[in-house]
């Protein structure tokens, strides 16, 4: 007898998906799986669609166990409620939806007082996509003020524009330099030293620098990056050779942070070197996903060639963000939840998340096992290493255990000059619980006995072991 048999033919009552699929006929209507990667022929019910991509998603992980993430995975119904009635407006249609723009417009107003603009009626901004692409509007207008102050030696082989940071800023601003065709300057980290040194960022600064970009809240330890200093470094630089450097203030995180927690912290538009302000309005703006926002200090911060108007829409409607098309649902719960909270409240929630990040950090700190680099009294955010006396794991062996447990903890490598430090880090947002943090410490003090039984760190591949990808 042959020992392969031929294809077998499909019985003609098979059926491929769950028969409860079929909602008039389960016999005979799951015959046929629906292609992956192309249309299907034709239409199916609308609760079979569902159910489909329903059950695909079961395998994610759960957000509100994401530790790596620094964006929002909990609001009230109220604002879900909201956001649904205001999925179909176009953010852009300004005409059509004037009173969904006004409540944009308040924002950026309260924004611009919260960060103590000299102004606030006068400080312009706008909504975005979220920090990513407001920090690419903030790096244009550097550029463009640049090249105006430049336009006798600019576009030439001499003049190169220049844009000086720290090697821990977020991968956007690489990006802007490799679209806009900016040189990207770097100080790198230094023994305990993981940010931005502002006398090491003033060296670097030329007759081509379009500006210094300085971290309120860096995403590789949480720590916030000396704005003051940074200035203060940059007014004796142009004592000294004249050069007039601004800085932007990228508080993707702790520009949400600061005005609540640390009010005696000089970072914002009080210093008048701060030339521009964004936020993630998706991160401890406490929204979700899809809203950031970019401010400058006055009309004279954002040349105007920068900004569009267009009336095709049904009315004159100037615009300056990349993006045109977007809804409207996310500027809506920005509003509702500056509404909602208000200054003491939004204290409220940002000092319990500080409160929860401190007192996990000293829990970890406790096991022995490992040593803090931060400890969450800045952003709500601490990393932490293995102590030089563990030997039989590293941080990737950890995060790779406790994503058995459903959490996401990120393990990465920091980057020049210390490639050789490999990190645990925890986001502690609003949602994020004591009692959750809790059960975080209860499940890494039960891997850890078998994680000492280890005869060495098993995780071979560290870039596809790290969850750091943001």
């Amino acid at each position: 007898m042959p020992l392969h048999s031929g294809p077998r033919k499909r019985d003609a009552h098979s059926t491929p998906l769950n028969p409860f699929f079929g909602e008039a006929n389960p016999v005979v209507e799951m015959t046929e799986a629906p292609p992956k990667n192309r249309l299907p022929s034709g239409p199916m019910l609308p609760s079979t669609a569902y159910q489909l991509v329903h059950d695909e998603l079961m395998l994610d992980g759960n957000s509100r166990l994401n530790l790596a993430t620094f964006v929002t995975t909990w609001m009230e119904d109220q604002a879900t409620v909201l956001m649904n009635e205001c999925r179909d407006k176009n953010m852009i249609d300004k005409d059509e939806y004037p009173r969904t723009a006004e409540l944009e417009r308040r924002c950026v107003a309260m924004l611009a007082s919260l960060w103590n603009a000299p102004d606030p009626e006068a400080a312009v901004g706008c909504s975005t996509t979220g920090s990513s692409e407001a920090c690419m509007l903030a790096g244009m207008a550097l550029k463009r003020r640049w090249a105006r102050r430049n336009a006798d030696r600019y576009p030439s082989r001499d003049a190169r524009p220049n844009l000086v940071m720290g090697v821990n800023v977020q991968v956007c601003w690489e990006k802007f330099c490799a679209f806009w065709e900016v040189e990207a300057r770097q100080v790198p980290m230094e023994d305990d030293r993981f940010h931005l040194d502002p006398q090491a960022a003033a060296e670097l600064c030329d007759e081509n620098t379009i500006g210094v970009v300085g971290i309120l809240g860096s995403t590789f330890d949480g720590s916030y990056e000396p704005i003051a200093d940074l200035c203060a470094a940059l007014d004796a630089l142009q004592e000294r050779t004249g050069l007039d450097i601004p800085v932007h203030v990228d508080g993707a995180s702790g520009a949400m942070i600061a005005p609540f927690l640390d009010e005696d912290l000089v970072w914002d538009f009080r210093l008048p070197r701060v030339a521009s302000i964004n936020t993630s309005g998706h991160k401890y703006g406490l929204v979700y996903p899809g809203v950031g926002w970019v401010l400058w200090r006055d009309q004279e911060a954002l040349p105007e060639e920068l900004v569009f108007r267009v009336n095709y829409l049904g009315g004159d409607m100037p615009t300056f963000a990349l993006n045109f098309s977007r809804p409207g649902a996310q500027v809506v719960a920005q509003y509702y939840t500056f509404l909602r909270l208000g200054h003491d409240g939004y204290r409220a929630v940002q000092q319990t998340t500080r409160d929860v990040a401190r007192s996990l950090a000293a829990r970890v700190e406790a096991l022995g096992d490992f040593r803090l680099l931060t400890r969450g009294d800045e952003l709500p955010v601490f990393a932490f290493t293995t102590a030089p006396e563990v030997t039989a794991y590293d941080v990737f062996d950890v995060s790779r255990r406790l994503r058995e447990c459903g959490w996401l903890v990120p393990a990465y490598t920091f980057p020049a000059n210390r490639q050789d430090l490999s990190v645990l880090r925890i986001v502690c947002r609003n949602g994020f619980s004591s009692d959750l943090a809790a059960l975080l410490i209860e499940d890494l003090t039960r891997l850890l006995p078998d994680l000492r039984q280890q005869p060495y760190p098993l995780t071979r591949d560290r870039e596809a072991a790290t969850s750091f990808h943001h």
